[in-house]
């Protein structure tokens, strides 16, 4: 298979907000962020939808070029970030302020994140629900996995269920060894892709 991919640019952000939004909507993670379903409906592409703007202001975002799939990264220098992480609190205030959920999740993901190594984080990747299991998202991330082992660089990425995480691992990617509980929710398993060959 050729998947024919794209930068995705500002004229592309709410088609690739709209995508996460469908790919994730039952997600065990979104599920717990907003475990009502009509409420998730409602909200979850606006809270997904601040993960794209800081992809297209300070990472790339992939996108297939029939929209079926976009991958949004992150490239992450080595060392203690400075200041607090701003972006759990926009997610909040965007989509749905009087849940702490939203903001909680990314402040408990943020204290796993690894700060030794620089390295490519792959804040997202989402494939279209009636395209799942074609292999997009493997061709997705293909090229920048090799650009990785090129210049000997390092991933990560935070697995939200059982079944990416399975994927995750058939392409080079180990458990960090600390997982993260959402309280009285489900687990996300951080995960560390060595450069490979």
């Amino acid at each position: 298979m050729v998947l024919e991919i794209r930068q995705a640019d500002r004229s592309d952000r709410d088609a690739v907000a709209r995508l996460l939004d469908l790919a994730f909507r039952d997600d065990p993670v979104s599920g717990w962020v907003f475990p009502d379903p009509e409420h998730r409906a409602a909200v979850h592409g606006k809270f997904l939808g601040v993960f794209v703007d800081v992809a297209l202001a300070d990472g790339r975002i992939d996108y297939a070029t029939d929209g079926s799939a976009a991958a949004l990264w992150l490239r992450i220098p080595a060392g203690e970030p400075e200041g607090e992480d701003e972006v759990p609190a926009r997610m909040r205030a965007v989509a749905d302020p009087d849940n702490e959920r939203c903001e909680l999740v990314g402040r408990l993901t943020g204290e796993v994140h690894p700060t030794s190594e620089e390295h490519e984080y792959l804040l997202m990747i989402a494939v279209a629900p009636d395209r799942q299991g074609e292999g997009l998202g493997t061709e997705l991330m293909r090229p920048v996995l090799e650009r990785c082992d090129r210049e000997g660089l390092p991933a990560y990425l935070e697995a939200s269920s059982e079944r990416s995480k399975g994927l995750y691992e058939r392409l080079g990617w180990e458990s960090t060894g600390t997982s993260v509980r959402l309280p009285e929710g489900p687990l996300m398993w951080p995960m560390w892709r060595k450069p490979q060959g």
